[in-house]
């Protein structure tokens, strides 16, 4: 009895804390430990209640699926139950799933191996081809209704090019770079960051305002057909062809594999390829490919008998934190950064990882000289995970945050509702900089010719104070700089003369005004036509445009009442820069004659006559629309050389692709918008 009672101790220990750890995972998308950390525990209490299934508790975690369903969001109840995976962590784990496999199955049998791609699974369901209902799995049984934010998503069809009705499963994901700009401008308004992109995804998706999900740019993976009777596919790697032709997005990355032996060759290859791969994985899902054969196999209550998730083994390195650096922003966010002693990680040396804020550092409790673990978020952020606190040294103390500005020395406050800590001096030397920085940038006025330590030593040489400045310029001036000689004096003050003839949008984007990205700058931009109509623009106003709504309308109306902003307006108008929205209107692309008109294009690989983006311009004004991702809404996908999966997959579908040549010589012989 004595050991009995020892036993359920420890269980309810690991339930405790399994369900507290899931509770921050499922439904508030800011998990405080790593997979394998909580993959190590339920291993436990899994062993635990297999030795002693006379202690499993009724409620036990190991026989539910997923997390809670919100309150706020709609239930659905799932026509079939959405199951979860068993896990496998090495090769011997798999070996023994084969071994179970062979048992169970009467005859031949091959494994479709996926990719186990890291967002959130959905469901979604159309009626004679239309789509009526999308949600989250929950706990397997009951999900959320997350219809209208799921139809924001680019890659999800509204309507099937056939007439179906049907189910469909899948995963819904951040792709690295959209959670590394989307946690760069939490950041720097000072909000909390996603832990990783699977996170970002959960947060983004489960809104209940559509409009902050359709900015998230979000992606999906369809894997699944809830009832593939029902159209009469027998496997799994006829499912996916299918829903290939349905329009859906799927993971080209598949294999048919004939043997375990086989499965472990593919596990071997994405071990080391992951970290290239445009979306994060943390595993590999392996699958008895015949539909028969699944259903003779079997099913537990929690997972198929059928299916495993291989783990990637944790990713970590252990260092010691030396420093701790703090730095201005464009917008007066101040935000750490820890300095350690370099250590390799995910293929990498690391020496430093973001510390994001003053509240991460004090609910880590890290200190100097503290030996830490840390990771990649995303595959691509070093940050750090947890102190190790049984190797700090006894004399060790709470580390001091700042109460002044590292570079004006004014008070640092946090406002209201913010993690930030910020430096509201708007003279601030490094705000400026920064700010600098962000104006000569490709998506904002794209002068090329100046890079941050330019920038820096004209401003230093007291030659700038603002962006305006930029353009009073002289060649005596540029040629006081170091390294700056007279041909690249003449480069630079033709970039600038250049930059004067930029878009509107271009110059919105570039003066840093809070909230206000790129879209929302072209936005604003091709509704007011110029700078002094916006000026003059109501927040009323703003708040009436689609997709801008009362964050950014604020924001702009608060940005040009200042004073400096409005001498600023001033400055620039005397330097003749444009302050005219050039872009194609909605209006004017109707008398657009091109073979982009009205066509979805995505483009792939490395172009060499165009930069992406000058090639996205080009396709735009020429009626298009570009997208980044291949499905069966894409018109053409446009080839330079190295295309990969994208360019596979339009293959595949019979989508019309170009090469290079092709793109440039419809863009030159289109009639553009003037």
């Amino acid at each position: 009895m004595a050991d009995n009672k020892k036993i359920v101790e420890r269980m309810t220990q690991l339930q405790n804390q399994l369900k507290t750890w899931a509770k921050e995972y499922y439904e508030q998308d800011q998990p405080t430990v790593q997979d394998y950390e909580y993959d190590a525990l339920y291993a436990e209490l899994v062993a635990l209640e297999a030795e002693h299934p006379e202690l499993v508790m009724a409620d036990s975690i190991t026989q539910k699926v997923g997390g809670l369903v919100s309150s706020q969001l709609k239930k659905v109840t799932h026509t079939t139950p959405m199951l979860s995976l068993s896990n496998a962590f090495n090769k011997e784990d798999l070996i023994q799933f084969d071994e179970r496999i062979k048992k169970a199955v009467h005859g031949s049998y091959r494994y479709m191996v996926e990719l186990k791609i890291d967002g959130l699974a959905i469901n979604l369901r159309y009626e004679e081809g239309q789509l009526v209902q999308g949600s989250t799995r929950g706990d397997g049984t009951v999900g959320e209704d997350i219809t209208n934010n799921l139809k924001t998503i680019k890659d999800i069809p509204h309507q099937l090019n056939e007439p179906l009705s049907l189910e469909v499963r899948g995963e819904c994901y951040m792709p690295k770079q959209s959670f590394i700009t989307l946690n760069e401008t939490r950041e720097a308004e000072g909000q909390n960051v996603f832990a990783n992109p699977r996170n970002a995804a959960a947060g983004s998706l489960r809104q209940l305002n559509s409009e902050i999900t359709a900015s998230r740019n979000l992606s999906t993976f369809i894997y699944t057909l809830a009832n593939p009777a029902a159209i009469g596919v027998k496997s799994q790697h006829d499912s996916l062809n299918r829903l290939d032709v349905f329009g859906f997005a799927t993971n080209h990355e598949r294999q048919l594999c004939e043997t375990i032996d086989d499965v472990w060759t593919y596990i071997e290859s994405f071990t080391d390829q992951r970290h290239n791969l445009p979306y994060e994985i943390d595993g590999i899902v392996i699958k008895v490919d015949d539909f028969m054969t699944q259903e003779e196999i079997g099913y537990t209550v929690k997972a198929p008998k059928w299916a495993i998730a291989y783990k990637f083994p944790a990713e970590e390195a252990e260092t010691i934190i030396r420093d701790i650096e703090w730095t201005v922003g464009r917008t007066g966010v101040v935000t750490p950064t820890a300095v350690m002693d370099p250590v390799q990680l995910a293929g990498t040396t690391v020496s430093r990882a973001s510390l994001h804020n003053a509240d991460l550092i004090e609910s880590k409790d890290i200190r100097l000289n503290d030996v830490v673990m840390i990771h990649k978020a995303g595959d691509i952020i070093p940050e750090v995970t947890r102190v190790l606190v049984e190797r700090r040294a006894e004399d060790s103390g709470p580390y001091l945050i700042p109460t002044e500005c590292p570079t004006c020395q004014s008070p640092l406050v946090r406002i209201e509702s913010e993690v930030a800590l910020r430096c509201m001096n708007p003279m601030c030397p490094s705000q400026i900089k920064e700010g600098l920085n962000h104006f000569v940038s490709r998506q904002a006025m794209n002068i090329d010719r100046l890079g941050p330590k330019l920038l820096e030593q004209m401003y230093d040489k007291d030659l700038i104070h603002n962006v305006a400045d930029l353009y009073f310029l002289t060649e005596e001036q540029l040629l006081t700089l170091d390294k700056v000689k007279e041909k690249s004096a003449g480069n630079i003050l033709t970039a600038l003369e250049a930059s004067k003839q930029n878009s509107l949008e271009k110059l919105l984007f570039g003066l840093g005004i809070q909230h206000v990205g790129a879209k929302a700058a072209k936005i604003v931009a091709e509704k007011y036509g110029t700078l002094d109509a916006l000026i003059d623009a109501s927040k009323e106003e703003l708040n009436a445009i689609d997709s801008i709504g009362p964050v950014i309308a604020d924001s702009i109306e608060k940005y040009f009442e200042k004073p400096e902003v409005l001498d600023l307006v001033t400055e620039l108008k005397e330097a003749n820069v444009n302050l005219t929205y050039l872009g194609p209107s909605t209006a004017s692309l109707e008398a657009v004659e091109s073979p982009f008109k009205d066509k979805v294009v995505v483009l792939t690989g490395k172009l060499e006559q165009y930069n992406r983006t000058k090639a996205k311009e080009e396709i735009e004004a020429l009626g298009g629309k570009v997208t980044g991702s291949v499905s069966k809404k894409t018109d053409i996908v446009v080839a330079g050389t190295d295309a990969g999966s994208k360019l596979t997959k339009a293959q595949d579908l019979g989508i019309t692709v170009w090469d290079e040549n092709q793109m440039t010589s419809a863009i030159e012989n289109s009639s553009k918008v003037e």
